[in-house]
């Protein structure tokens, strides 16, 4: 029977090219545009590691004081002073942590014929690599002991591999970065989590992959300086020495704590620990710290920007104009058939039956505008740039399972809107419109 009802909405779909048209056209616009802005919307507020975010923190300490922070409503600065990092990074209370900061690197290639070339780069410890879970094509990550030797150790991604050493194993082989060679000790295979929630505060939570990473010892050993934000509430004075030991932030910090118990802990470690500056004359106000993992990180930074959300939200209202225009023409469609229907009846049909033809017939036209819209999605993820910043555009795209869920929304959609006019259609009375006709 299901074949016998599609062949009969097809039928009549045939009768009316025109009203046809309309309705595949309304359903394809109005899902075309809220699953190009659902496209944006799923990039910026995805999880990028969910199979460890509610284990990895960024640990805050409050170095500024109350009056500092009158504008953040009392929350402390989003980055740490060299001096808290490696206060937290001696302590050793986590399973693993890191201290990071985007580098400042040229790379200087073996290859006389290519010219010095910057890449994102950055430093930070050997925990990062297992606690951000990063895959390596080739050898590893370097050691605790290279942490504290400072030394000379770099892992490069698996592009500026291909870029440099034409996707061979270049385990063992030197870089030269910023004029000094560094021994390659792995080859990070593709990582690029979105959004980017390692350094929320440098990147806003889009940017490129990170191509060189080296030794935060190291870096700062070389003096090597930040390539993202520096943050001061009062002068720094002069020179590197004095910026590092001064009350400016600029590192991020992370800390792998796998149970609640040692997430507790902790933050009363935290706490401690800022009442240890307090006393000691550093911090003149009670302790200010927080702990947030992943997902509360990402959400407290802001990192879905305000313009997705008010984009999906009058996406979704266009949607549903398009759907109550169908429900118009449906309606109108489906009263046309008046006489068919009592003529049905009459031999027998039950309302159950008008139902499923009709609803049949409704399905193909949500197919219909699921493909209409399927092509104007991609169109419109083409398009995304022209509202969205690139680094954000970029993540909208048309994979597989945007595929389906563009089909999916388009049928279902036009299911519904079809419930009211089918429930009209199968109230007819056939004794009226045959006695009419």
């Amino acid at each position: 029977m299901f074949a016998y009802y599609l062949q009969l909405g097809l039928r009549s779909l045939r009768k009316n090219p025109l009203l046809t048209v309309l309705m595949v056209l309304t359903i394809g616009c109005g899902v075309a545009a809220s699953m190009t802005t659902y496209s944006v919307f799923r990039a910026t507020s995805n999880n990028p590691i969910p199979q460890k975010s509610s284990v990895l923190y960024v640990p805050q300490i409050d170095n500024w004081g109350p009056d500092s922070n009158e504008d953040n409503k009392g929350e402390p600065p989003n980055a740490m002073t060299y001096t808290d990092a490696i206060n937290l990074m001696r302590d050793k209370r986590a399973r693993r942590q890191t201290a990071l900061y985007p580098t400042a690197v040229s790379i200087v290639p073996a290859d006389p014929a290519m010219l010095p070339f910057r890449e994102t780069s950055y430093g930070w410890y050997a925990d990062a690599f297992p606690m951000f879970d990063i895959p390596f094509l080739y050898g590893h990550g370097w050691t605790a002991g290279d942490d504290d030797a400072h030394a000379a150790v770099a892992v490069i991604a698996k592009a500026l591999n291909d870029k440099l050493f034409d996707g061979a194993n270049s385990v063992g082989r030197n870089i030269n970065l910023n004029g000094r060679d560094y021994r390659i000790v792995g080859v990070a295979d593709a990582w690029n989590p979105e959004p980017v929630f390692y350094d929320v505060i440098n990147t806003n939570g889009f940017d490129d992959p990170i191509q060189v990473f080296i030794p935060f010892t190291r870096a700062v050993e070389l003096q090597t300086a930040t390539n993202g934000n520096n943050n001061c509430n009062h002068d720094a004075g002069k020179g590197w020495d004095a910026w590092i030991r001064s009350e400016c932030v600029w590192l991020g910090f992370w800390a792998e704590l796998p149970t609640k118990s040692e997430a507790d802990a902790y933050r009363q470690y935290l706490n401690g620990y800022a009442a240890e500056q307090q006393r000691s004359g550093r911090f003149r106000w009670a302790p200010n710290t927080r702990l947030r993992n992943v997902v509360e990180w990402l959400d407290y930074q802001k990192v879905v920007p305000q313009e997705a959300k008010v984009s999906l939200m009058v996406s979704l209202g266009f949607l549903l104009i398009c759907l109550v225009n169908t429900v118009g023409l449906l309606l109108a469609k489906f009263m046309r058939r008046s006489p068919e229907i009592g003529v049905r009846r009459a031999l027998g049909a039950k309302r159950k039956e008008i139902y499923i033809q009709f609803l049949i017939e409704a399905a193909a036209i949500g197919l219909a505008g699921g493909l209409v819209g399927l092509l104007l999605t991609g169109l419109g993820v083409m398009g995304v740039s022209l509202v969205f910043e690139p680094d954000i555009a970029k993540l909208a795209t048309l994979d597989l399972s945007l595929v389906l869920l563009t089909m999916l929304v388009a049928i279902a959609a036009t299911v519904l809107a079809a419930f009211y006019p089918t429930w009209r259609a199968a109230q007819v009375q056939p004794a009226w419109q045959l006695k009419s006709n």
